[in-house]
C-alpha cells in the first residue's frame, strides 16, 4: 500500500508540474531562454563604428543572459538586410537585429519587404549616432562656407558619400544642401568603412557619416567641417554644428534591438533586461564614448511608440525633400 501511495503521489506531483507548464508556458520559456546561441544581425560591414558598438553590446548581453550572442554582418540596402531577415525568422528570440531609424523612413521612399508598424518586436533602444561631414586634410574645402561657395560655383560637382540612400547621413546632408540652396551629388556606400576608404582615396570629396571617421580626424588625415547635432560634441568642441551655422539642420538617430513579430512576452522581457544591463557595462560605455555616442534608453513599450511617432514625422521630412516614393 505504501508503494501504491508513493506512486499516486508522484503521479499527482508530475500532473501538477505539467499543468503549471501548460498554464504558464510564457514563464517557463522566459526562465529557460536561451538554450542556444542568439544571432544578432549588424546590417553594416565589419570594421565600421556600428560593427564595433554592436560587438561589445553582443558580448555584454551574452554575459547577462548566461549564453552567447553572435554578430552576423549583413551590409547593404541602407541597413535594411537585418530587418528584412526578421520578417522571415521564427519569433523565438534567437534571431535579432539592430533597428535604425531607416525602418520608419525607407517605406516612404521605396517598396519594402516589411511594415514597420506590424512586422517587428521593438525590444529596447540603447544609443544613437553623432553625425558629421569630413573631407581629406589636404582638401581646399576648409569650412562649410568653403563647401557652399564651391558648390554654388560648380553645380553638381561637389560629391559626398554616405552609408546609403535614405540613411540619416544622406538625408541630413540633403537637408543642409536644400537649406543652403546648393546642387551636390550623393554617392551611396554599403557602410562606414567603404565610405571612409572612398574619401581617403579621393573618390568622393567628402563623407557624411557617424563618427567612424573619428580616428582619422584625430590623426589629422581628415578634417571635420561640421556636426549635425543640436549642440557641439564634447570631443570636437571647436567644430560648429550645421544648425549654429544657420542651416536649420539638426539630426540624430537613436537605434536599438528588435526581433520578429509575435515573440513570447517573457522572452522579450528577458532580452530587454539583458540589453538594458549592457548600459551599465564599462566596456560598452567606453565604446560609446570612443564613437561619441550617448546612452539613449527606451524600454519595449516606449521604443515601440517612438517608432510609430517617427514613422509619421519621417513621412513629412521625405515629402519635404521631394524623395517620396512615386505612387
Amino acid at each position: 500500500m505504501k508503494q501504491q501511495g508513493t506512486t499516486r503521489r508522484t503521479f499527482v506531483q508530475a500532473s501538477a508540474a505539467a499543468a503549471a507548464t501548460v498554464a504558464f508556458p510564457t514563464l517557463a520559456q522566459g526562465q529557460t531562454f536561451p538554450v542556444k546561441p542568439i544571432k544578432l544581425i549588424c546590417p553594416w560591414p565589419a570594421g565600421g563604428s556600428t560593427d564595433a558598438v554592436m560587438r561589445v553590446l553582443a558580448e555584454s548581453a551574452g554575459k547577462a543572459l548566461g549564453g552567447q550572442v553572435i554578430i552576423e554582418n549583413r551590409p547593404g540596402a541602407s541597413g535594411m538586410l537585418g530587418p528584412n531577415e526578421l520578417v522571415r525568422a521564427q519569433p523565438d528570440g534567437y534571431t535579432l537585429s539592430q533597428i535604425t531609424i531607416g525602418v520608419a523612413r525607407l517605406p516612404h521612399m521605396q517598396k519594402m519587404q516589411f511594415d514597420p508598424l506590424k512586422d517587428f518586436t521593438y525590444i529596447a533602444c540603447l544609443t544613437g549616432y553623432t553625425f558629421g561631414v569630413v573631407v581629406r586634410a589636404d582638401s581646399p574645402i576648409r569650412s562649410i562656407a568653403d563647401l557652399v561657395a564651391f558648390a554654388r560655383a560648380n553645380p553638381g560637382k561637389f560629391t559626398y558619400g554616405s552609408t546609403g540612400n535614405g540613411t540619416t547621413p544622406h538625408l541630413a546632408f540633403a537637408e543642409f544642401a536644400s537649406k543652403a540652396k546648393i546642387d551636390v551629388t550623393h554617392v551611396p556606400f554599403k557602410g562606414s568603412a567603404d565610405g571612409l576608404q572612398a574619401v581617403m582615396g579621393g573618390h568622393v570629396m567628402s563623407h557624411s557619416d557617424a563618427t567612424g571617421w573619428g580616428p582619422q580626424v584625430e590623426a589629422g588625415a581628415l578634417r571635420l567641417l561640421a556636426t549635425y547635432g543640436s549642440k557641439r560634441t564634447k570631443r570636437w568642441s571647436q567644430v560648429p554644428t550645421l544648425n549654429e551655422l544657420g542651416f536649420d539642420t539638426v539630426s540624430d538617430s537613436p537605434f536599438g534591438i528588435g526581433g520578429p513579430k509575435g515573440m513570447d512576452p517573457a522572452v522579450v522581457r528577458r532580452l530587454h533586461d539583458a540589453f538594458k544591463k549592457t548600459l551599465e557595462d564599462p566596456a560598452v560605455l567606453a565604446t560609446f564614448d570612443k564613437y561619441d555616442q550617448s546612452v539613449i534608453y527606451m524600454g519595449t513599450e516606449d521604443y515601440t511608440q517612438f517608432i510609430r511617432n517617427t514613422f509619421q514625422s519621417e513621412k513629412a521630412t521625405i515629402e519635404r525633400l521631394g524623395l517620396a516614393m512615386k505612387s
